[in-house]
């Protein structure tokens, strides 16, 4: 099932967004490669490649709430690409989540059921954490 579809979640299990995603994936009969990137870290070619084939910017995919962005100065908009993505390096909590990357394609999936985007099927409808029902479109 899995193994003709698959689907990698680069995902953070303290976030309610990123758990939704993969209940949603999981809730669709598949057995993603689940990547909890705040324990392996980012390396810069992975970064890139997911910002290439997601068309974002490191600034696109950079946390602000709940991370230490201010803190080391990355909210300022001249902070270059590189700087970012090198800040994401050393603090992967950096990157928003969760990240989803399947054969569709890859993406932010902030709010979570844009993750249906990138499965082949799914749930007609899915009840997120908050008691939220969202549908498939």
């Amino acid at each position: 099932m899995s193994d003709s579809f698959p689907v990698t979640i680069y995902h953070n299990p303290e976030c309610g967004t990123s758990r939704n995603a993969l209940a949603m994936i999981e809730a669709a009969g598949y057995r993603p490669d689940i990547v909890d990137y705040r324990a392996v870290g980012w390396s810069r070619a992975l970064l890139e490649r997911l910002l290439a084939i997601t068309g974002m910017r490191p600034r696109d995919i950079l946390r602000e709430k709940g991370a230490p962005a201010a803190d080391l100065g990355l909210l300022d908009p001249a902070v270059p690409d590189d700087a970012l993505v090198d800040a994401m390096i050393r603090h992967p909590i950096l990157v928003n989540r969760p990240i989803v990357v399947t054969p569709r394609g890859a993406r932010l999936c902030r709010p979570s059921e844009t993750v249906f985007d990138l499965l082949e099927r799914g749930p007609v409808t899915f009840r997120k954490e908050d008691g939220d029902v969202v549908t498939r479109g």
